[in-house]
């Protein structure tokens, strides 16, 4: 078609569409998951502008009881972010945040949290976003890199809201209280 974002829009009709066809209701679990994602990459492929496929895959497919499924989800979000990443960060935010809560993957979590800080340099994209990585190594016990990371921050001079600097300085007290009581000798 002449129209790719018509074109895009039809293929997410159709694809929205499929778990339910006169006769036959399928749930999200029980579809092809490789398929979903083709279909999903088939429509970005169509129209790069769009984000709709990527809310697709964190919001509706990536909802169901099964973390394979996840899992598919979440890595072509993590593919697709690649392409355009000042554009599509907050569909691997997401996908972190699922990673993290929903499948108690840390290790996962914090490859896309570093995507974004490391792969993003749009004003558009906000702090609290770049900043993922510090809590995630928090929750993996490494307490001295989200310290060496919150300073370099810091110094990086890129943070300039007071608000914002105040609540990270707090931070690093928090990580050397915990890293304190942590300590055997508790000094």
């Amino acid at each position: 078609m002449a129209e790719p974002q018509l074109s895009a829009q039809l293929l997410i009709l159709y694809l929205q569409a499929f778990d339910t066809q006169p006769g036959v209701s399928l749930r999200y679990v029980d579809l092809d998951y490789r398929r979903v994602s083709e279909w999903l990459e088939e429509i970005l492929a169509t129209d790069s502008s769009t984000q709709y496929p990527l809310m697709m895959a964190s919001h509706l497919y990536a909802q169901v009881a099964d973390q394979q499924k996840h899992r598919i989800m979440l890595d072509f979000i993590y593919r697709k972010f690649q392409d355009d990443p000042n554009r599509r960060w907050s569909a691997l935010a997401h996908a972190t945040i699922v990673a993290k809560h929903r499948l108690k993957d840390l290790p996962l979590a914090l490859k896309y949290a570093n995507a974004i800080a490391n792969g993003t340099h749009s004003k558009d994209v906000p702090s609290w976003a770049k900043q993922m990585p510090i809590f995630i190594l928090e929750d993996l016990g490494e307490l001295e890199a989200a310290k060496v990371l919150i300073g370099g921050l810091l110094e990086s001079g890129t943070i300039t809201d007071s608000h914002e600097i105040n609540f990270l300085m707090k931070e690093i007290e928090a990580i050397a209280h915990a890293e304190k009581s942590a300590s055997p000798l508790g000094k």
